[in-house]
């Protein structure tokens, strides 16, 4: 009983229930189109939240078992479940192939689309997990496309008909963005034994990682900001660029964080433990909403 619990606990660990932060870009099409009051629809999009977390928790644990070796050697990553042998592999890969049976055949059965989407974003993985983790550049955007897909998903289970595809270069941006500082913060915290963690570290640097930032940084405000005065659905007074220095301030509130307080390993945690980047964010969003459904009848 004690090593079926050992090990039940060791799995919940590598699913990273705190990481499922990252699917709420499923709702995107939700708000944005106007249809967050619609409850069958708004039914559907929590099914494919749940779905999507899910998927990319079968790819964490994929990935946990990749790596086990070089995490053993990594300062916090030995902590995890399969590299500090609180989850057996074996256990593991059972519960991935178990996970999969399951939701693959659900997310078709919700929308044939959808399903194709959560696939690919699932194989996408794989490939990045066993190969495309090693590549330069490519990795960051890899990592980045997970988002795009996710707001892709979302589109598809509401039937989006006033989806700006702005948002869309918005969502590639962000995430190019979170995907570059956690690069950088790894190869700051790990220094001179950064490729015998991640190999792909080797071809990085931090100024590189920093012109990279800044590149990726003003396409993300710039495509926000155009999309807040520019997209047919909106209000017709041009409210939405109110909502433009939130943006800024969270952009510049988590490049503070990665540069000067040296954190950002794992960007969606910074909403659970960084008061003012989460008031931020939940002042942006409630704004959003606002704008939206009160002023865009």
């Amino acid at each position: 009983m004690k090593f079926l619990f050992t090990n039940v606990y060791g799995l919940l660990r590598t699913l990273r229930p705190k990481q499922w932060v990252k699917n709420v870009f499923v709702f995107a099409a939700l708000v944005f189109d106007q249809k967050l009051t619609d409850w069958p629809i708004l039914l559907k999009t929590l099914l494919a939240f749940v779905l999507f977390c899910m998927i990319s928790s079968t790819v964490y644990i994929i990935n946990d078992l990749a790596d086990i070796e070089k995490d053993k050697q990594h300062p916090k990553k030995k902590r995890r479940a399969l590299p500090s042998g609180q989850l057996q592999p074996w256990f593991a890969i059972l519960s991935a192939v178990a996970i999969l049976a399951v939701c693959l055949p659900l997310s078709f059965l919700l929308h044939p689309y959808f399903g194709l989407i959560v696939l690919g974003y699932f194989m996408l993985n794989l490939a990045y997990s066993f190969a495309l983790k090693n590549v330069v550049i490519i990795d960051v955007m890899v990592v980045a496309s997970g988002f795009v897909l996710r707001v892709a998903a979302g589109v598809v289970i509401v039937a989006a008909e006033r989806f700006s595809p702005w948002l869309y270069l918005c969502t590639i941006f962000l995430a190019l963005f979170l995907a570059i500082g956690k690069r950088r913060h790894e190869l700051v915290l790990l220094e001179a034994g950064a490729n015998s963690h991640r190999k792909i570290l080797d071809q990085y640097t931090v100024k590189l990682l920093d012109d990279m930032t800044y590149l990726v940084t003003t396409g993300a405000v710039i495509a926000y900001s155009l999309y807040t005065f520019s997209a047919v659905n909106l209000p017709a007074n041009h409210a939405m660029m109110l909502t433009i220095p939130f943006v800024i301030y969270g952009v510049f509130r988590y490049q503070y964080i990665i540069q000067v307080k040296g954190e950002g390993g794992a960007p969606e945690m910074l909403l659970y433990t960084d008061l003012p980047l989460l008031l931020d964010f939940l002042l942006w969003g409630l704004s959003v909403v606002l704008i939206m459904y009160l002023f865009n009848p």
